[in-house]
């Protein structure tokens, strides 16, 4: 049979992280020994009490058979329990929750549900990759909106919606925010709401980081009076409990969204296996000073790293919240772009991070790294990027000899 172009797989362009992760891959079946902090990829165990109360679960027969598409009852108690107990917001499990495979799935599927070929939404750039893809792959528009340091996020808004045809269905926002790290307060939040419930939007609000801040808890779009008139926000334990294996999140808030979600999710699953979902119910309803142990270790990470940065000659803003630091290319190699200043972190220094680019067009003068390196490897790492600056024109000139030949 002759290769078929699919249309919906043309849209998507290649893998920005992909030309890295295949340098990295050589560079590890050769021998190299690499410190990698690309992958936002919890490093810590799972908490023992989750485990044991999984482990428990599987041993019940009754627990294998088909779950439920939106959810135990109990876990969507939890959940709603939850959000009373950290937001101090209302939700009604039966009409306002959702358990999803993970925030991810949540939110490709919702995609699904409320798009139509031709829809815009509007999506912050940089953003998780998903943010957009999920409704690119759904047959929508997606309109940029820049987004960070010096950035008036909410003129940006207003222009693109001005200047949009046809008018926006929704809005993504992300925060505290992958990959730049960046948080919103409440009075944010309210303006959002206010924006979307004027202009006739829906927003759909990623709080997956909810819990992984160093300042300040992060505020819910849910705690903003009416939100739930247009907002959906998801929510994910893996980073929270280390869980990201396990894959299990929640949809929340406005009943629309929800049902549309619900409805999807009952043709294409049957939702996370049972004794999943109950050792998420122990994780939300157990202890959380296990949370509080994540948080330490996530803070004690980002301090080692951003110091030692600096200390090298590479000042990175310290992140208020996230398993991630948005590094700015340093001066030296600005000129490069972030992919081939990725592949150059990666060849000379042996330390893998996340181009900027794969995570949108503003993206391109950082790179991400993910605290998922222990605090000696990091200290390795820290030394390795401190000789490649020491010697940053030669390397950078030498590089670009390499290119152009």
């Amino acid at each position: 049979m002759a290769e078929h172009e699919f249309p919906r797989i043309k849209r998507l362009p290649p893998y920005v992280f992909a030309e890295v992760d295949s340098i990295k891959s050589r560079a590890r079946a050769a021998g190299e020994d690499i410190i990698d902090f690309g992958m936002g990829n919890p490093d810590s165990a799972t908490p023992s009490h989750i485990v044991d109360k999984l482990v428990e679960t599987v041993n019940n027969s009754r627990t294998h058979r088909y779950s439920n598409s939106r959810g135990i009852p109990g876990l969507r108690k939890a959940v709603a329990d939850y959000y009373k107990r950290r937001f101090n917001v209302d939700i009604d499990p039966e009409t306002e929750a959702i358990v999803t495979l993970g925030s991810k799935e949540g939110l490709a599927n919702l995609a699904q549900a409320i798009s139509m070929p031709g829809d815009v939404f509007m999506v912050p750039d940089p953003c998780y990759p998903i943010h957009a893809f999920g409704f690119i792959i759904a047959g929508a528009t997606v309109r940029s909106v820049p987004i960070g340091q010096g950035i008036d996020f909410m003129e940006g808004l207003e222009r693109a919606v001005k200047n949009c045809s046809p008018h926006p269905v929704g809005l993504i926002i992300n925060f505290p925010a992958n990959p730049t790290a960046e948080v919103a307060d409440l009075d944010f939040y309210a303006c959002i709401v206010d924006f979307c419930r004027h202009h006739d939007l829906y927003v759909i609000s990623d709080n997956a980081y909810a819990e992984i801040y160093f300042d300040e808890p992060p505020p819910s779009i849910l705690q903003v009076p009416g939100a739930k008139d247009v907002a959906i926000e998801f929510y994910s334990l893996s980073k929270t409990y280390s869980m990201p294996g396990w894959r299990i999140g929640f949809g929340l808030g406005n009943h629309s969204l929800i049902a549309a979600l619900t409805r999807i999710k009952s043709y294409v699953d049957y939702g996370a296996f049972t004794p999943v979902q109950v050792a998420a119910t122990a994780a939300l309803c157990g202890p959380q000073d296990c949370v509080e142990e994540t948080r330490t270790l996530y803070r004690e990470r980002r301090d080692v790293l951003v110091e030692g940065l600096a200390q090298a000659g590479w000042e990175v803003p310290l992140p208020k919240a996230t398993m991630f630091a948005w590094a700015p290319i340093p001066p030296a190699f600005s000129h490069l772009g972030s992919v081939a200043f990725s592949k150059l972190l990666l060849s000379e220094a042996k330390v893998a991070v996340s181009p900027g680019l794969g995570f949108g067009e503003y993206g391109d003068n950082h790179v991400r790294f993910a605290l998922v390196e222990n605090l000696h490897r990091t200290r390795q790492a820290l030394r390795s990027i401190k000789a490649l600056m020491k010697n940053s024109g030669k390397l950078a000139e030498d590089y670009e000899k390499r290119v152009a030949s």
